[in-house]
């Protein structure tokens, strides 16, 4: 076995903030990891951010251009809406936009029974996706999250882990980003605003979605990015939401940078005398903060023959000697590679 360990130099800084909410979190959607935590798994209604769930489900369809005739299923509709009328045509992509912006409670009915078929069974589409997620603190009992049949329940650590499945959809992305849209159909014309202030209000903001009932009280997923880091954060039962949430992003980007430290493809392996090229499948991508700079270590350990696959060894990554990642290095030898271009690899941007 052959070992080879370099160090990676990292730069950050720490600043402290206040935090109201009964439960909140700051999770970084690409690395999973959790970089500030405060009752995470506490379950409780969650109000109109459980139209995440809806609107992904939506998104997923392959039906958003398609045209929807609303019906009377609208009729159950009650509190926040975008005011749509039975026998108004309107494509489903547009009503997603409705219920992102507007939290249109009467969007919501009309997206279910669309693409459910009932409402009922696209409720059981939500608790579906939510099992394939491995939401394990949720319960969906409609699309809107009003408080009826018990209301739609979660946690931040659940919300967090929909919104980071759903910002790697392309339609949804677009969608919760957009600070205001215009629709026209056969019965009016909207132009509507975007609920989230951060959108209008702090530069990094991506997008998100707010929620209020009586029960759940105010409620709030926002997603921002800065620094190499996609961070959604998820706040319940907060009457100073929109300014935690501004305040924990200035911590966490302070504090914390993304760093690529493996990308897939060929990898540098400088002081192996042999001239093959070796390659990982996988990116690896870490958050630190500045005094841990000097304690990331990269290890490969090497064997002396190949398998049947080409796997011929390993690379992980520590952080103060916990293994925080590990990956097969595979071997082609049909592609050589210079000493020189071993060491230019080491340093890649």
């Amino acid at each position: 076995m052959k070992k080879i360990i370099f160090i990676l130099l990292i730069l950050v800084l720490f600043i402290p903030t206040n935090i109201y909410a009964s439960s909140m979190i700051g999770y970084d959607m690409d690395t999973k990891q959790i970089l500030y935590g405060d009752n995470i798994h506490e379950t409780r209604s969650v109000a109109s951010i459980s139209k995440i769930m809806t609107a992904i489900l939506a998104c997923e369809s392959g039906k958003l251009d398609n045209t929807v005739i609303i019906g009377d299923e609208i009729n159950k509709a009650y509190g926040s809406g975008i005011y749509i009328r039975i026998g108004e045509e309107m494509t489903l992509r547009d009503l997603v936009y409705g219920l992102m912006l507007r939290s249109g409670n009467d969007a919501a009915f009309s997206i279910a029974k669309y693409v459910g078929g009932t409402v009922d069974n696209f409720v059981a589409m939500m608790n579906d996706k939510a099992k394939e997620l491995g939401m394990n603190d949720s319960t969906f009992n409609n699309p809107n999250g009003l408080d009826d049949k018990g209301g739609n329940l979660s946690s931040t650590y659940d919300m967090a882990i929909l919104t980071s499945y759903a910002m790697k959809n392309e339609d949804y992305k677009t969608i919760t980003g957009t600070k205001k849209h215009t629709v026209k159909t056969n019965m009016n014309y909207y132009s509507w605003t975007n609920k989230n202030k951060l959108l209008f209000s702090y530069k990094y903001t991506t997008g998100g979605k707010t929620g209020f009932t009586k029960i759940a009280k105010r409620t709030l997923v926002t997603t921002a990015s800065n620094n190499n880091m996609n961070i959604v954060i998820v706040t319940l039962n907060d009457g100073n939401d929109f300014n935690d949430h501004k305040n924990l992003y200035e911590r966490l980007f302070n504090e914390y940078e993304g760093y690529d430290i493996l990308k897939k493809g060929d990898i540098s392996i400088a002081n192996l005398k042999d001239k093959n090229s070796y390659y990982i499948l996988d990116n690896f991508k870490y958050d630190l903060r500045e005094y841990e700079k000097d304690n990331i270590v990269v290890d490969f350990d090497i064997n002396d023959v190949k398998d049947t696959n080409n796997k011929i060894g390993e690379v992980y990554v520590y952080l103060n000697k916990k293994e925080l990642y590990k990956t097969d290095v595979y071997v082609d030898e049909t592609k050589k590679v210079t000493f020189w271009q071993k060491i230019k690899g080491l340093f890649h941007d």
